[in-house]
């Protein structure tokens, strides 16, 4: 081999050298090299593992937050009707006391014409007491002969039908202002 240019005692020392070099380096570089490429291996794998709970865990969490808003939602259409029926309920409970108020009012002035044409009845009637006073006093002052009694009692008769037709008049048509 030496013809070749090898020498056997330098070859032989360079192979144990380049053995023991290889042998150091597998065990000062190379498992230390794939232990760290493996941990680098392991934290990415842990990492997009996160990554992918953060993701289901956000769709979860958004699916829980559309739920909630449709429930919110949903509660304030019903506070919303439930505040409608309640102004309306109002509204109409506002008319209910109007109308009574009116009726009241309607009552209280039928009883006060009510009173009133009392009040002219009895006038009419006390004028009518004056009115047959006064005639008897013209019947007693004058004669009494059956025709001056006819005529006294054909006036009295006209002047108190007067008197009523003017008193019979319907409330209804007398305007109140």
């Amino acid at each position: 081999m030496e013809g070749l240019g090898i020498n056997l005692p330098l070859f032989v020392a360079q192979v144990i050298n380049f053995v023991i070099l290889l042998t150091l380096l597998y065990f000062i570089a190379y498992k230390p090299i794939i232990k760290m490429l493996d941990q680098r291996s392991d934290k990415i794998k842990e990492g997009m593992e996160q990554a992918e709970a953060i993701q289901q865990q956000l769709a979860h969490t958004n699916n829980e937050i559309k739920t909630q808003l449709d429930n919110s939602q949903k509660q304030a259409e019903a506070i919303i009707y439930q505040a409608t029926k309640i102004g309306e309920q109002a509204k109409e409970d506002a008319k209910a006391e109007a109308r009574r108020e009116a009726e009241a009012m309607i009552n209280k002035a039928k009883v006060e014409i009510e009173h009133e044409r009392e009040k002219n009845i009895d006038e009419l009637r006390k004028e009518f007491v004056d009115i047959a006073i006064s005639a008897a006093e013209k019947v007693i002052k004058g004669t009494l002969d059956k025709e001056k009694h006819r005529q006294i009692i054909e006036d009295i008769i006209q002047e108190t039908t007067t008197f009523q037709t003017e008193d019979n008049t319907p409330p209804a048509d007398k305007k109140v202002s």
